[in-house]
């Protein structure tokens, strides 16, 4: 029981460490597939859209940098800007979403990169507190299966 807690530890203590030691390349990549995503965006509603369109709606942004990288895409073409955009469902119309000036007013203008990675850094002392305490009760784990596993050695021997 105590190596497998070990184990369990060491794996979990690798990951933290490949995570914080990666975490530009992390940052890099999710900035990248978010420009695919965007750049993939379609109507049918995958789940590379579907993506988008939560976290636009629900940190308040719009686009990678914002809200001018969708006039990049193939979409805005077609459409203009995504209604998840919008600050208001109600005043934004399709008319408004195709040009961008009239579209500054009517959607969220911060890009959803910075949103993400700064709502990220901000959690991260709470999963790094979280972490400590799972840590601590596997360390006290490890050291009480030791404690036991040399208490039943010791009496096995013993006289009766």
């Amino acid at each position: 029981y105590a190596m497998l807690l070990s184990l369990i530890f060491l794996i979990v203590l690798v990951a933290a460490v490949v995570g914080f030691v990666f975490r530009h390349e992390i940052k890099t990549n999710f900035e990248s597939n978010l420009n695919l995503a965007l750049r993939d965006y379609n109507v049918t509603a995958d789940r590379h859209s579907e993506a988008v369109d939560t976290i636009q709606r629900t940190l308040h942004c719009c686009g990678v940098q914002n809200y001018s990288d969708w006039e990049r895409t193939e979409y805005f073409t077609q459409r203009g800007i995504p209604r998840s955009c919008c600050k208001s469902q109600d005043d934004c119309s399709e008319e408004d979403l195709k040009d961008v000036r009239r579209a500054k007013s009517k959607v969220f203008v911060d890009g959803c990169f910075f949103l993400v990675t700064s709502t990220m850094e901000s959690k991260m002392s709470v999963v790094a507190g979280i972490s400590f305490g799972i840590a601590c009760f596997q360390l006290v784990g490890i050291v009480l299966a030791c404690c036991l596993s040399q208490y039943i050695t010791n009496n096995q021997y013993e006289m009766v």
